[in-house]
């Protein structure tokens, strides 16, 4: 199987890459160069229209959005544990933490991150606050969560879930408030970081910080 990850640094293409290596997937990782706006070339376009990363192509199978291929890649490899049996309660606790990074947390930092695009430049600080409010809030019931069932989100089983949810704690760690000052979720930080394949994804990719 031909496998090619189209990514960046420090972007959602992170956890991707971070499964190919957890599962073990042969794959060529290209690295786009954001400053020189790789991902608006022709030739990036053409495969992905949006001009964002992540992309996984698999035997000519296109596929974006960090989330939906994270999901592709647990039900791929069913005896890596990282998604529950379909049908079953857990399976739709799954969906809902997926669903949850992809829609609660995603766009928050979105708007974090690119302020002037809901509302032009002379918004930019009220919307900095405001999502800075919603992801604050969101990762306060994460942390009630963890604390309460953990230590991962599906209790005692790790999943694919918790990788995405790591790389969404990264993505503050130079916010106001990191993740790392909730307690719950600087333990599941912790040991999501200890796997081997955080050190060599970082390896891969040339990443320091965070560790």
């Amino acid at each position: 199987m031909s496998t090619i990850l189209y990514g960046s640094r420090s972007t959602a293409s992170l956890v991707v890459h971070w499964l190919l290596v957890e599962l073990g997937v042969p794959h060529e990782l290209r690295l786009l160069d954001f400053d020189r706006g790789e991902q608006k070339s022709p030739e990036y376009l053409a495969i992905n229209p949006q001009g964002r990363v992540p992309t996984l192509v698999m035997d000519g199978l296109v596929l974006t959005e960090s989330v939906a291929i994270a999901m592709h890649l647990a039900d791929l490899h069913p005896g890596a544990g990282l998604a529950p049996p379909a049908g079953t309660p857990e399976r739709g606790a799954w969906y809902r933490w997926m669903l949850f990074c992809a829609y609660t947390l995603m766009p928050a930092y979105r708007r974090w991150f690119y302020p002037h695009e809901p509302a032009g430049e002379d918004q930019v600080a009220a919307v900095q606050a405001r999502a800075m409010a919603e992801i604050e809030a969101a990762w306060q019931q994460v942390d009630a969560h963890l604390a309460a069932n953990g230590p991962y989100l599906l209790g005692a089983r790790r999943s694919a879930a918790d990788f995405v949810l790591t790389m969404l704690m990264r993505w503050s760690r130079n916010m106001p408030r990191p993740t790392d000052t909730w307690p719950a979720l600087a333990a599941h930080a912790s040991r999501m970081k200890a796997l081997p394949s955080f050190a060599e994804v970082y390896r891969r990719e040339g990443l320091t910080d965070w560790t």
